[in-house]
């Protein structure tokens, strides 16, 4: 069996999305003839926004697991805006701390000293732990995956030193992430966080990313060798069976459940459910955080009785309550640059097989997944019309009696996470043989 050495900063007992994809590849290499080793942060010394021990139960006791030491920026970043450390680990600024000085200079020295990311104070850990693994056994091919992006600084000082293959996992954009707005980066900074990126994309054996969009937003910054796109997924083993009941009354529930930031604000849906809520009954449930500007837009719009903000969930609980729903929803933030995400939740979402509702663009990648899978339907950010006639059909099935539209069984098993490991094994069989 051929061996593969992982590097993942995120990685169970982690939680949160970013840990979704490595975890299944993790799991299902395996089976493709392929053996992983894994090499990630230590708990005690990382800065995960969440924590789910659960989500180590697919890993399989044979896949070895190398944790390391950290210097965390965090710690340092939070007591600058005098702030506790777990408010300020979080996803896109998400209640970011508002624009008093201090947070200021915090976002000025994240987005000038700590680059590529503020995870940067693991690389010299990992790549002393990368060398030492590296002299005492034989691996056919090293994979980092990011973000952060500071991961892929280990791969290439691998590469570049010990030759070795490899293979770059491009989760999210680099420089072309959608909150990149919000660190006021000097034009240095900006070079050379576009100048390791497009180092990074070029000098790696292959790329992987998760979408089309993204494919052309790194082809746009350097000459990749080889590509391939691997989306995210859902895997049907972790979906709940049966599916639960709303147990909200007549109430419709409408869902979402991830990070909520100012970028993914919908002022078309807060009108449509302003006007569906003097009509009929809804429940419009967050699981997860929520920013407090899109909160004070849903009281602003006497909403504020029907949102209910819960608290991160692990991730079993978080499927299990999304069975519990009537309409699960997910928005793209609203940016040009954010043209190339694809939420992990939108996968999830089609695995538990209820209807869903975007906010991104209606004739992108997105819209064009639901539309292939008759998963749901994408509106536009501010069209409130298409949005309320949507919450409506809906409503009227259920007050019928008849069971909510549900995705094709067939379209979405391109998105098991099985078949999407078996996609990453051929690469890594490609890319193996031709070094």
């Amino acid at each position: 069996m051929k061996r593969a050495l992982l590097i993942s900063y995120y990685f169970p007992p982690a939680g949160g999305p970013g840990v979704q994809r490595i975890r299944k590849f993790v799991q299902y290499l395996p089976d493709f003839g392929w053996m992983p080793m894994v090499l990630t942060v230590n708990i005690d010394s990382s800065s995960s926004p969440t924590f789910d021990p659960g989500l180590t139960d697919c890993i399989d006791e044979s896949v070895d697991v190398v944790r390391t030491r950290a210097w965390d920026p965090y710690a340092w970043y939070a007591r600058l805006q005098g702030r506790d450390k777990e408010l300020v680990v979080g996803i896109g600024f998400a209640n970011d701390g508002g624009t008093n000085r201090r947070t200021a200079l915090a976002k000025w020295v994240r987005g000038n000293v700590f680059l590529p990311d503020a995870r940067i104070g693991w690389l010299p850990y990992a790549v002393r732990a990368a060398r030492q693994i590296l002299h005492r056994n034989r691996f056919d091919i090293v994979m980092t995956t990011g973000p952060p992006h500071s991961a892929h600084l280990v791969g290439r000082r691998l590469t570049r030193s010990m030759g070795i293959p490899w293979v770059v996992d491009m989760r999210d954009p680099w420089t072309d992430t959608y909150y990149a707005s919000e660190l006021p980066q000097s034009r240095l900074a900006r070079k050379i966080d576009k100048r390791m990126e497009a180092s990074v994309l070029s000098e790696a054996d292959a790329v992987v990313s998760v979408s089309k969009g993204m494919e052309a937003c790194m082809r746009s910054k350097a000459t990749l060798r080889s590509y391939k796109t691997i989306t995210n997924g859902f895997d049907p083993y972790d979906i709940p069976s049966p599916l639960l009941r709303n147990e909200n009354g007549n109430s419709l529930v409408l869902a979402h459940f991830g990070t909520y930031t100012k970028w993914q604000h919908a002022p078309g849906m807060v009108r449509a459910l302003a006007r569906f809520a003097q009509k009929r009954d809804i429940v419009i449930a967050f699981t997860g955080r929520v920013d407090e500007m899109v909160l004070h837009a849903f009281k602003h719009a006497d909403l504020g009785k029907q949102v209910h903000v819960l608290p991160y969930k692990p991730y079993a609980g978080a499927l299990t309550d999304m069975t519990a729903s009537d309409i699960l929803f997910v928005s793209a933030p609203r940016l040009d640059r954010s043209r190339g995400v694809l939420p992990v939740k939108l996968f999830e979402y089609l695995g538990i097989g209820k209807p869903i509702l975007a906010l991104a663009r209606p004739h992108g990648e997105l819209a064009s997944i639901l539309e292939h899978t008759r998963g749901g339907k994408a509106f536009d950010h501010e069209d409130d019309e298409g949005i309320e006639d949507y919450l409506e059909g809906h409503a009227v099935r259920i007050a019928n009696g008849v069971p909510p539209n549900a995705p094709d069984p067939k379209a979405i098993q391109a998105y098991d996470r099985r078949k999407l490991t078996g996609k990453l094994a051929e690469l890594f069989d490609k890319v193996s043989q031709a070094v």
